[in-house]
């Protein structure tokens, strides 16, 4: 159980008791940076008492909106129960659902910094601060830390997406990775790549298949992303291609022009391969 997971989550505003109720449990059950929660719907849905289906909707709300990521699965009695992470950078961002402070003047005894210390009946002192005291509280995450938990978040989403059953060596693939995007690479690039790989090795038998330790290590996302690239500069230069025919007409004031669409007009200007006054003279313009 984490206390700094579940006041973030118990301040912040969630949108519907159901929603807050099952964050709750979620953050009962997280370390403290939100990752290692293991519970299944079945389980939520018996220790909240909330029905089946707004269990899963939440769920599935939830993963939709970022606030929780899926990080792996663990096998039980009947096939594998998911793993969660709450992501604290998303619920640091939700609005704040305490009571704002509207001041209260200036009293004739100002207010003491520290609650009374006097003995108690047995001789022991109190505690020298309160429980509700901010020094007791966790302080929000830095801009810092809350930029380290997008990417963990990013690294988690490229890891999950390799095929579960060819996971292996998490950390060292990790470590890859976030090597990698220092490196100036896409994290979307690199997503597609795993996603890509995916795909392709889909049926494949196990001994034609290769584990997730060594596909990272041996950087086999660069070829995906050579394809990738490759793909893109062939798309750039057909777009090209066909921006230059379409100048033609316009300088031509070919009967064509009539099929050249508003945005095609913005694009050609844009790229200087027309000038205001010819697609004036062709019509394309006012």
């Amino acid at each position: 159980m984490s206390w700094r997971v579940a006041n973030e989550c118990a301040d912040r505003r969630f949108g519907s008791a159901a929603r807050k109720q099952i964050i709750m449990f979620l953050a009962d059950k997280a370390s403290d940076d939100g990752s290692g929660i293991w519970c299944s719907k079945g389980t939520i849905q018996r220790h909240t008492e909330l029905g089946e289906s707004t269990v899963k909707r939440t769920i599935s709300d939830f993963l939709r909106e970022g606030i929780l990521i899926e990080t792996g699965r663990r096998p039980c009695k009947n096939g594998f129960t998911v793993i969660y992470r709450i992501v604290l950078a998303r619920v640091t961002a939700l609005e704040s659902s305490a009571e704002p402070d509207e001041g209260t003047g200036v009293t004739v005894d100002p207010v003491q910094t520290k609650p009374g210390t006097g003995s108690t009946v047995d001789g022991v002192r109190g505690p020298g601060w309160t429980p509700n005291h901010p020094k007791t509280i966790h302080k929000p995450p830095t801009h810092k830390r809350a930029q380290a938990a997008v990417e963990d978040e990013r690294l988690e989403k490229i890891w999950a997406a390799y095929p579960k059953d060819r996971q292996r060596g998490k950390a060292a693939c990790l470590a890859r990775i976030a090597e990698a995007l220092r490196e100036g690479g896409d994290p979307d690039d690199l997503l597609h790549a795993v996603q890509a790989y995916a795909t392709e090795s889909a049926g494949f038998t196990r001994s034609k298949v290769c584990f997730a330790d060594n596909w990272f290590a041996d950087r086999r996302w660069r070829r995906f992303l050579e394809a990738m690239t490759e793909e893109r500069q062939a798309q750039t230069a057909l777009a090209a291609d066909h921006h230059a025919r379409l100048a033609t007409w316009v300088r031509d004031r070919n009967p064509m022009c009539k099929h050249i669409t508003a945005p095609q007009v913005t694009a050609l200007l844009a790229s200087g391969l027309v000038s205001d006054g010819q697609l004036r003279a062709a019509r394309l313009a006012a």
